[in-house]
C-alpha cells in the first residue's frame, strides 16, 4: 500500500508517495480528483476536513488542541474556517464581513486557501474520509518527529534545513534531487517538504500508529469528522 501526502501549491496539489519498500516519488496534480488514480493508497492532506457552520460557540476542537500542542508556534494553525465561507472564495471583504457577523473574523492567510478547502470539501465524503483521505498538518508532524521540540519557521534557512534533515532520517533520501527538479512555477519547496511530512503521517497511520487530535462527537453537517492526524 502506498502512503500519500498532499499539500496545496500554485498549480494544484503536490502529492508525495512512499511505499513499504521505501520507494518514493512526487507528482503534481491539477485537481484533487486525480488522487483516485493512485490505487491502494491512504492519503493525508494539509486541508481542513469537517467544517462547522458557525464559530459562535468555539473553534474546532482539533484546531485548538493542535495549537496547544505546538505551544509557542501555535499561530501556524489557522482558526475560523466555516462552511458558509466557501460561498465567498473570491471576495475577502465579504468573507470577512460574514465571519465577523458570525463572531470570529477571518485572516487573509485563511481566506487564501478557501478555494482549496472548497475543492476538498466537494471531493470528500464520510466513506472517503474512512478509507482514502484524512486531514493532517505538517507542523504537527514535524513537531512530533523533532520529539516535540519547536522548530524555527519554515520560511527561514535554519527551519528549512532542520525539516529536510528530519525527512531524510525518516525515509526521504532524494530530497536534494527532488528540490532541483521541482518546477518552481507550479510549486514551492515548502509545498514539497510539507507533502513529504504528510506522507510520513499517512505511512505511520497505515502501520497502526494512531496519532490524532479528535473530539469523537464532533462531526459537521455532512457527517465528516473534525479531526487532525499527525
Amino acid at each position: 500500500m502506498e502512503a500519500v501526502g498532499i499539500d496545496g501549491c500554485r498549480s494544484g496539489w503536490v502529492a508525495v508517495s512512499i511505499d513499504r519498500r521505501g520507494q518514493s516519488r512526487f507528482q503534481i496534480f491539477e485537481s484533487i480528483d486525480e488522487l483516485l488514480t493512485i490505487h491502494n493508497a491512504v492519503a493525508m492532506i494539509d486541508i481542513p476536513i469537517g467544517l462547522p457552520e458557525s464559530a459562535r460557540s468555539s473553534y474546532r476542537a482539533c484546531d485548538l488542541a493542535a495549537r496547544e500542542k505546538l505551544g509557542s508556534a501555535r499561530s501556524r494553525i489557522f482558526l475560523g474556517v466555516r462552511r458558509p465561507l466557501l460561498d465567498f472564495c473570491s471576495d475577502y471583504s465579504k468573507a470577512n464581513a460574514w465571519a465577523k457577523a458570525d463572531g470570529k473574523g477571518l485572516s487573509r492567510q485563511c481566506f487564501c486557501i478557501l478555494p482549496k478547502i472548497a475543492e476538498v470539501d466537494r471531493f470528500v465524503t464520510p466513506e472517503r474520509q474512512n478509507s482514502l483521505l484524512r486531514e493532517t498538518h505538517p507542523e504537527l508532524i514535524f513537531h512530533r518527529l523533532n520529539l516535540d521540540v519547536p522548530l524555527p519557521s519554515k520560511k527561514t534557512a535554519a527551519g528549512r534545513a532542520e525539516r529536510i534533515a528530519l525527512l531524510e532520517r525518516h525515509g526521504f533520501r532524494k530530497l536534494a534531487e527532488w528540490l532541483a527538479q521541482l518546477p518552481r512555477r507550479k510549486a514551492g519547496a515548502d509545498d514539497l517538504l510539507d507533502a513529504c511530512a504528510c506522507a510520513i503521517a499517512a505511512r505511520d497511520a497505515a502501520d497502526g500508529r494512531k496519532c490524532r487530535l479528535v473530539c469523537p462527537e464532533e462531526r459537521d453537517s455532512r457527517g465528516l469528522r473534525m479531526e487532525m492526524w499527525y
